[in-house]
């Protein structure tokens, strides 16, 4: 094992909390090490148990042990620490510059090891040998090495600086006692030396705590800028996301423009190039006449002109061309329309990403909902694992305790919310009636109930297979393009905000806005009647997958 730590640096053998040498080391369950006093008042000043290094966040403190492998490295290390140290001394016995040297020493002064406040010399390992052996020097006090040790001598009586004088916080001698400060209250040097220090060492604790508090508040710090780099990245993944296709929209709108234009610029070629061919051949006869004529014209026979001017073929038919035109294509207002149609576009597309934004941003508060079956009507089956629930038709015998509902196929889910926001989906595919939500805790639950908010409901609903209902104060009919197939929940408690989404259509439903909650909301479901197996799909609790 020395071997081992011989490979090692002191950086292994560090705790990252106090940046010393372990001191009863211990790992937590994530795999890292530091000192158990250190990683507990951690603990004690933190909301939450948080590893330092990883950040893993433990749900109960863990139950820690100390790591006697890493106990006796360390034990190891600090013994190879001191034997390097030891050697280091002792094979460099000459004074330094900065270093006390022995007062004895003739010649080359070599460092001394102790000083004396009787004799007020310092001396080496040599020299210092009769303070060690001989009885009456024992007696003398023997300090870490100093220099000027007549500093520590009384400049007034030339006695050593023995007592501290509580009255005139300062050092005396005895004769300063007798003489100057025999009515001032007054305690050994040694004393006063060991209450300083220990307040020196109180004083080291609330710094040291003061520097693991401040710590602590950097690694905060930095992990909400990581937060913040991460939503950061988030919001500009969303936002190019969002441009691109808006700027794809605005380029299929320009080639749909120009596609326009030339289209009509064509037509209108086609057009002059058939009259121009229409022309031309009848410019082609008139040739071969006008040739004719001129040919007859010339002739000097008088009978021959008159018999061949009554053969001569007639006319060739001619159009009439002087209202025939061709008007150049008229592009007015074709900008004009192509951006409206680009706005209104444009206007359906920012809505649906927005849409699908909004839908991403909520779902990062989903939260884990299971049914609560104390609360089930005796007719409603809940699966085992608590996320599925439909109407049998058939009523069990259950206790009508005061949390069941005993006269509405509804059920209650197990978690309650009384502040923050939170989010959860729910598959509603094949069925023809349905209506959940949220609800009070404090809501009636026995005998005939109207789910609205005065009565604390906020939920929407499908009736008949296709009207969709938001039972607000009023009943809001829903117009939707498409039959959700699973819906999303939103509630944002302190705001006041309930919101339901279509998942797969990434679009709003309906919002209850401006609400006021004063006590605990469960999530509320309804499956509705069986209606002879016409709605005998169950609502699912579905987990939550992020918009892509």
């Amino acid at each position: 094992m020395a071997a081992a730590s011989n490979l090692l640096s002191e950086d292994h053998f560090l705790c990252s909390i106090c940046l010393d040498v372990f001191t009863d080391p211990v790992s937590t369950p994530c795999g890292h090490n530091f000192c158990k006093n250190c990683i507990n008042e951690h603990w004690n000043i933190s909301d939450r148990y948080l590893c330092p290094m990883c950040k893993k966040v433990f749900n109960t403190k863990p139950e820690l042990h100390v790591n006697t492998f890493i106990s006796e490295m360390v034990v190891q290390f600090r013994q190879s620490a001191q034997q390097k140290t030891s050697s280091s001394s002792s094979e460099q016995q000459v004074s330094k510059p900065g270093e006390v040297p022995c007062d004895v020493c003739t010649g080359t002064k070599l460092k001394a090891l102790k000083s004396c406040l009787v004799c007020l010399a310092s001396y080496c390992e040599t020299h210092l040998e009769p303070h060690l052996t001989m009885s009456g020097l024992k007696r003398h006090q023997l300090i870490d090495p100093v220099e000027n040790l007549e500093d520590r001598m009384c400049t007034k009586h030339d006695k050593p600086l023995e007592l501290f004088c509580k009255t005139d916080k300062t050092c005396i001698c005895m004769l300063c006692l007798v003489l100057d400060h025999k009515t001032h209250e007054f305690v050994p040097l040694k004393d006063e030396y060991e209450g300083k220090k220990a307040e020196l060492g109180k004083t080291e604790a609330e710094i040291q705590q003061m520097i693991q508090k401040r710590r602590l508040k950097i690694q905060e710090i930095k992990h909400s800028v990581d937060l913040s780099e991460e939503d950061a990245d988030r919001e500009i993944a969303e936002g190019v996301q969002v441009f691109t296709a808006l700027k794809e929209s605005v380029e299929r709108g320009q080639a749909n423009l120009i596609k326009t234009i030339k289209e009509k610029q064509r037509a209108t070629e086609k057009q002059a190039e058939a009259f121009i061919r229409e022309l031309e051949q009848e410019i082609s006869e008139l040739t071969k006449r006008r040739a004719e004529v001129e040919q007859l014209k010339r002739s000097e026979d008088q009978l021959h002109l008159l018999q061949s001017v009554q053969s001569l073929k007639a006319a060739p038919p001619t159009k009439d061309w002087t209202e025939v035109s061709v008007r150049p294509s008229t592009y007015e207002g074709t900008v004009v329309k192509a951006v409206a149609q680009l706005e209104e576009t444009l206007s359906k597309e920012i809505k649906k990403l927005l849409d699908k934004a909004e839908l991403t941003r909520v779902q990062q508060y989903a939260v884990d909902v299971t049914l609560d079956p104390d609360t089930a009507h005796p007719k409603l089956i809940l699966s085992d694992d608590g996320k599925q629930v439909n109407d049998s038709d058939v009523r069990k015998n259950l206790p009508d305790n005061r949390e069941r509902f005993s006269n509405c196929v509804s059920v209650l889910a197990k978690q309650s919310f009384s502040s923050g926001r939170f989010y959860f989906e729910v598959q509603v595919k094949g069925k023809t009636k349905w209506n959940f939500g949220v609800a009070r805790e404090s809501i009636n639950r026995k005998g005939r109930i109207t789910p609205k908010p005065e009565n604390g409901y906020w939920i929407i609903c499908l009736r008949n297979g296709n009207e969709y209902k938001a039972v607000d104060v009023l009943r809001v009919s829903l117009s939707l393009k498409f039959r959700p197939q699973k819906v999303g929940v939103f509630l944002d408690y302190e705001e006041g905000l309930v919101s339901f989404y279509d998942v797969d259509a990434a679009a709003l439903i309906y919002s209850f806005t401006g609400c006021c909650f004063t006590e605990k909301l469960f999530p509320y479901f309804s499956p509705d009647l069986n209606d002879g197996g016409k709605n005998s799909a169950p609502l699912i609790i579905s987990p939550v997958n992020q918009a892509e």
